[in-house]
This record gives structure tokens, sequence and C-alpha cells, in this order.
């Protein structure tokens, strides 16, 4: 078995602690590694390794012979591991060393477990549909699809934007906002939840359309089916907006179009044991507890 190491580089004593545990588990057993440079270069001076694993540091050096990844991290680290796997459907085990990690399911604390549970292939997998940029083509490279969301927004603290939305071609809305998210079921529990929107399951294959601070308080989220088309018509003239597909971010003028579909591809999340999403939402938001105790 080959196993994928991806991690952001921290500093942080405490997190090196944490996951040195779970490097020696791995590093002790049959396990063949390829580890992102950000990981490696922390862990080299610790770790002795039976044999010198291979690294990687950008996606020409991915190999596609891996059989997992696992990404070491919050939620944040874990989208970034997903533009090394892109569509070549290797599943990601999130670890979480952040603190909410809605995607980053299994705690470090779990990790050398979840691995034991990996080598006997006890566990599921979790298809994660993708949002896509159809147009303007180019805009993001190769990486125009994103697991939690895409949004546009104003560049700066001066007036909103004026963005109008049409769904299969036929006019929705216009918004008068900060901006307007168009979120995954994943992206669901991300920046959307923090703009009122609603928590959608993650095989509902649907997308949420949600303002972002919008002008007029009688709009709301919609929810609609995945395999519609969304163009987004920015109408404000001479002004430069944020395109935003998970962190990746770039400025157009306006006035422009967006073109915006379900991705053909999808993201493999792995799961342990009888983790489900309904017990990450219990655990992360604390329902079915009684706060008055």
């Amino acid at each position: 078995m080959k196993i994928a190491l991806f991690g952001r580089h921290h500093s942080n004593t405490v997190f090196l602690k944490k996951i040195l545990g779970l490097i020696s588990q791995i590093n002790n057993s049959s396990i063949e590694l390829l580890i992102h440079e950000n990981i490696y270069y922390l862990i080299e001076p610790h770790v002795n390794f039976k044999s010198k694993p291979l690294i990687f540091g950008k996606y020409e050096d991915f190999s596609n012979n891996v059989d997992l990844m696992i990404s070491l991290g919050g939620d944040g680290t874990l989208l970034d591991a997903a533009t090394y796997v892109r569509d070549s459907g290797i599943p990601i085990l999130g670890v979480n060393i952040g603190k909410l990690g809605f995607l980053s399911s299994v705690s470090i604390d779990e990790a050398e477990d979840a691995v034991k549970d990996i080598i006997n292939k006890n566990y599921k997998i979790d298809k994660r549909s993708l949002v896509r940029l159809e147009e303007p083509s180019g805009l993001f490279g190769e990486l125009n699809y994103g697991l939690n969301e895409l949004y546009v927004t104003k560049r700066d603290t001066s007036t909103m934007i004026k963005v109008s939305a049409y769904v299969d071609d036929l006019y929705l809305n216009t918004y008068w906002a900060d901006g307007l998210i168009i979120a995954t079921p994943t992206g669901s529990t991300g920046y959307s939840l923090s703009c009122g929107g609603p928590i959608i399951s993650p095989n509902s294959n649907n997308f949420v359309i949600n303002p972002i601070a919008t002008h007029n308080l009688t709009v709301r989220p919609i929810v609609i089916p995945d395999n519609c088309s969304i163009k987004l018509r920015i109408e404000e003239k001479n002004k430069e907006f944020l395109c935003v597909i998970d962190s990746r971010i770039k400025v157009i003028s306006s006035p422009k179009e967006l073109l915006i579909k379900k991705a053909n591809f999808s993201i493999n999340l792995i799961n342990i044991g009888d983790n489900d999403f309904f017990k990450t939402i219990q655990n992360k938001l604390s329902w079915g507890f009684d706060k008055r105790n």
C-alpha cells in the first residue's frame, strides 16, 4: 500500500508532537510513503525512515499510483489536498489537528487506530460533488473546481455589487449584496452556513445559492438541483470584483458573466468506523446536547 501525507507548513511544536506517533506507526509498517515537502522537512530530523520516502511539492510530483492520501490539518488543508488528488479518485482521510473540522472527521488522537482500519480495509467511501467554473474558461487554469463553494464578492469596502442570477437560463433574481455564494452540499457547512444558509446532506445532489449581506431582507438562500447550470451576470460597470473557489482568488473586471456547473468527477473522502455526516453535525454543532445543564 502507498499512502501520501499532506499538510501545510507548521512551526508549532504541538503539531509536530501530535503527528510523530502517526508517522512512526506508518514507518514501521509495510506502507510505502509519499510525503509533501512541508511535512517531510518538519519531521525528517525526528524520524529514522527505514527507506527514504518520496517527496512531492507540486501536482506534477504527485504519483498516480497512490492508494490514498492522509490530510493532516483542518478543513482548509483538506481542500488544498484535493488540488493534488483532482479527478484521480484517490480517497482522502482528513485527520483534524485544528478545531472544528467538518471534513477532517478523524481527530489526531484517533489517527493511529484509523491507519489500522485502513490497512484492514475497514472504512467507507463518501463521494462529494464539486462545483465547476465553466466560463470564463482558463480563469483558474486546471483548478477551476471547488469542493466547498464558488463565490463572487466586492473587492473593497465600498459599495455592494449587483449580480443577476439565472438557473438553466431562467431568470432567478438580481442581488444587491456584498457577494453571492454557490455552495456544494460539502460547502453548506462552510462560508454559506455563516451567511445563514441551510445545511444539506452530502448525497442530496443540490447547490445552495446564498447572498452575502444582501440589501433586500426578503431575499433568502435557495436550494436547486445540481444538474442545473447557473449563470451569474455582474452588472456593475468599470469595477473589479473577486471570484473565489475554495480560497483560490482571482480579480475580474465587470461587467462579466460566469457560467457554473457541477464538476464531472467527485472527491472521495474516507469515513472510519461508524462515522457519518449526521454524527459529525451532532458533534461539531452540539446538536442533541442540553446546554441548560
